[in-house]
C-alpha cells in the first residue's frame, strides 16, 4: 500500500514484500497506524506519533521498535534535536502475496487475515472522515470526490484484467504529479476493490 496493502509491482524496490516473518511483524492495528503516518507525514517522534493517534509514547514507542525489527522503519538522525528519538518509514508500501492466507502455519493465515482486515478497516476510517470534513474543502474539490459503485458479470480472468488496468491507469496519474509550487494540487487517495458477490 502507498499505504499497507497497495497493489503494485512486487519488484518495485519502494516496495516492502511481505512474507510470513514480516507480516507477523505488520499486522497489528497501531504498527499498522504508525507505518502510515510516517509514510504520509514524515519523520516523526514517538511522542509525536502518539499525541496524533492518541496512543501513549511508551505503546508508540514499543511498536516502531518492532517495526524496526521487521525493516518497516529505521531512525532518521538528521531531525533529531535532543535525546529524542525520530523515525521514518523504509519503504513507500507493501505488496501482499495471496499465498499468505494459505499458508500452512495458522499464525501466518491469522495475521494475513487481521492484515486485510486492517486494510479494509483503514478505508473505512478514510471515507467517513470525507464524508464528515467535505464541507471544509473547496467546491472544486467536492466535485472531483467520488463514491461509485459497478455491478459486472466476469470470469476471473476478466476480473483480473479489469485491475491491471486500472492500476496501469492511475500510475499514469502518479507519473503526472504536479509540482510541490502547483497552488491546488492535494494528496488524494484512490481506493480500489474488485471482488465476487453471491447473487439470488
Amino acid at each position: 500500500m502507498d499505504e499497507p496493502g497497495d497493489p503494485q509491482d512486487p519488484k518495485d524496490p519502494k516496495l516492502h514484500s511481505l512474507d510470513a516473518r514480516s507480516l507477523r511483524g505488520l499486522a497489528h492495528p497501531l504498527r499498522m497506524q504508525l507505518l502510515s503516518a510516517l509514510r504520509r507525514g514524515g519523520p516523526a517522534t514517538a511522542s509525536r506519533l502518539a499525541a496524533k493517534l492518541g496512543q501513549s509514547s511508551g505503546a508508540t514507542s514499543y511498536h516502531l521498535r518492532q517495526l524496526a525489527v521487521h525493516g518497516f522503519v529505521e531512525d532518521a538522525p538528521e531531525h533529531g534535536k535532543g535525546r529524542e528519538r525520530w523515525w521514518r518509514a523504509v519503504h513507500a508500501g507493501v505488496s501482499f502475496d495471496d499465498a499468505l492466507l494459505k499458508d500452512r502455519d495458522p499464525q501466518v493465515r491469522g495475521a494475513a487475515d487481521l492484515f486485510l482486515h486492517e486494510v479494509a478497516n483503514h478505508h473505512t476510517q478514510e471515507i467517513a472522515t470525507w464524508l464528515g470534513t467535505g464541507n471544509e474543502w473547496s467546491e472544486a474539490w467536492r466535485r472531483a470526490s467520488d463514491l461509485s459503485d459497478w455491478t459486472l458479470r466476469l470470469t476471473p480472468e476478466l476480473a483480473e484484467e479489469l485491475i491491471h488496468k486500472v492500476h496501469a491507469l492511475v500510475e499514469s496519474y502518479r507519473a503526472q504529479a504536479p509540482g510541490d509550487g502547483a497552488p491546488d494540487a492535494e494528496h488524494v487517495r484512490v481506493h480500489h476493490h474488485v471482488f465476487p458477490i453471491r447473487t439470488e
